[in-house]
């Protein structure tokens, strides 16, 4: 089909639709945990794969997929994966187990790294550059809050007045309504001047190597440091990265030119964005279990109860333009990341018995102001300082930070909690109440919210570190837009 006989705003729709569903499916299940461990009879420990099969395998494939839409062609790639996507959708709402729930989740992941990437090239070749690319891109950047928050609230209603398999099936319909609709009139493209290689060693390596690392730190709770279960499972993870760094260094078209992390901007602002997401994701996962399990809320007030947060990341973000020129692309996120972090604190303060204005609000709102500051300076560093043509490398290395550091932060202080708690009950000598089991829950998230801010406040530290005011300078003077996958 002619590209020139389509209407651009119409394709914009559709490919806007698939990433709704992508960015929707991030956040929805949050609310539908507590229900999902319950019908399904999962472990803490467990749960948490339901969250880290999906991040994994779309971080780890995320650039993969970005590369197989240049050379295979973008709508032919974006096609696969809403078929994928919407097919392990399915697959995740008839889940009876463990195990399938979590291999089709992870499936979605790679799904979603197919989409997201072609999606975004699709809207940058349609729309040409100047007044309507930044609106098409305006709208692009909208749908990822819109996204999350449809997700908390929608989670919500369906879980509770259905059942959690419809936050899966919500997706069905959707996704064979924009593939046939896309089918017929997304136009396609593909880099013609791109080396015709695929680096799909590099991606399995990479992306075997974070699962056995998390499952490593995972089985950790049960097994000990020390067991020989635990230590194997960490050598093939050590093995996997360090293969894939090898298989980076020789490979023609590499997935990730290691090269590019010479760049001060890029390795600074991955390296942060890396240690807050491990952070972030993990205050989303067990405030969601403590407002569910420890307060009773129903999955519907649940999700509303984290609305505000979209709100914070919208006044964060909207304060950061102004101030950026003011104090600096470095000193921003700085402040950011210690309000968030200060916001987390609060949550220190939460018990069994507290409420939702006067304990829990005060939190959210001040951790998601403060994300919101950090979230639009970081994201301009991460994609200046860098030459046109590593635009798209850099904009996924970025979002593949921010996947991939939550999995192993969430991994890491999914440990933690879990065995404050069982310390907590163990050491009652008895049989723990419904009581003791609300204090133990409380005890081991206490664990995790410390963490997490200490997580947070290091990434916007880490970055005045690694990052000098010379390397941003063109950032200060708002030469540079963002450009996010």
């Amino acid at each position: 089909m002619n590209a020139g006989r389509v209407n651009p705003w119409l394709v914009l729709v559709l490919v806007c639709l698939a990433q709704f569903m992508v960015i929707l499916d991030a956040t929805i299940v949050n609310v539908a945990l507590p229900s999902i461990q319950k019908d399904l009879d999962m472990s803490e420990s467990g749960l948490q794969w339901v969250v880290n099969a999906y991040a994994l395998l779309f971080g780890g494939f995320l650039l993969l997929g970005g590369r197989a839409g240049d050379l295979i062609g973008r709508k032919r790639v974006f096609l696969a994966g809403l078929v994928l996507f919407t097919a392990a959708s399915l697959l995740c709402g008839f889940a009876n187990g463990e195990t399938w729930l979590i291999v089709a989740r992870g499936a979605q992941g790679l799904g979603a790294a197919l989409v997201s990437p072609a999606a975004l090239s699709i809207v940058t070749t349609t729309f040409r550059e100047g007044p309507e690319r930044a609106k098409a891109l305006g709208v692009w950047a909208a749908i990822a809050v819109g996204g999350g928050a449809v997700g908390l609230l929608l989670g919500g209603i369906l879980v509770e007045t259905l059942s959690w398999p419809w936050i899966f099936f919500v997706n069905v319909p959707v996704g064979i309504a924009t593939f046939l609709l896309s089918l017929r009139f997304v136009p396609e493209s593909r880099d013609e001047h791109a080396h015709k290689s695929f680096d799909v060693a590099g991606a399995v390596a990479v992306t075997g190597g974070l699962i056995a690392l998390v499952y490593g730190i995972v089985r950790s709770a049960e097994s000990g440091w020390g067991s020989g279960e635990v230590l194997g499972i960490l050598a093939v993870a050590v093995v996997l990265l360090a293969a894939f760094v090898f298989i980076e260094q020789r490979s023609v078209e590499p997935l990730v030119r290691l090269s590019i992390f010479s760049v001060k901007t890029v390795r600074g602002a991955n390296v942060a964005m890396f240690v807050v997401a491990a952070g972030l994701f993990a205050m989303f996962f067990f405030n969601t279990l403590y407002v569910q399990r420890v307060l009773g809320y129903s999955p519907l007030e649940a999700g509303l109860a984290f609305l505000p947060f979209t709100l914070g990341i919208i006044i964060g973000a909207g304060l950061a333009q102004p101030l950026l020129p003011r104090l600096g692309p470095r000193e921003v996120p700085v402040i950011g990341s210690l309000i968030g972090a200060a916001g987390l604190l609060l949550f220190l303060r939460l018990s069994p018995d507290s409420t939702y204005l006067a304990d829990l609000l005060p939190g959210i709102m001040l951790t998601s102001i403060g994300m919101g500051l950090v979230f639009v300076p970081v994201t301009l560093i991460a994609t200046s300082g860098v030459p046109v043509d590593d635009a798209g490398l850099a904009s996924g290395l970025f979002n593949t930070a921010q996947q991939i550091g939550g999995a192993l932060g969430l991994a890491v202080l999914t440990t933690l909690a879990t065995n404050r708690t069982e310390d907590e009950l163990s050491s009652l000598g008895r049989e723990p109440t419904q009581a003791d089991t609300a204090e133990a829950l409380v005890s081991g998230f206490h664990v995790t919210w410390l963490a997490s801010a200490i997580l947070v406040a290091a990434g916007g530290l880490l970055l005045l570190l690694l990052v000098r005011r010379r390397d941003v300078a063109v950032v200060a003077e708002g030469e540079v837009s963002p450009v996010a996958v």
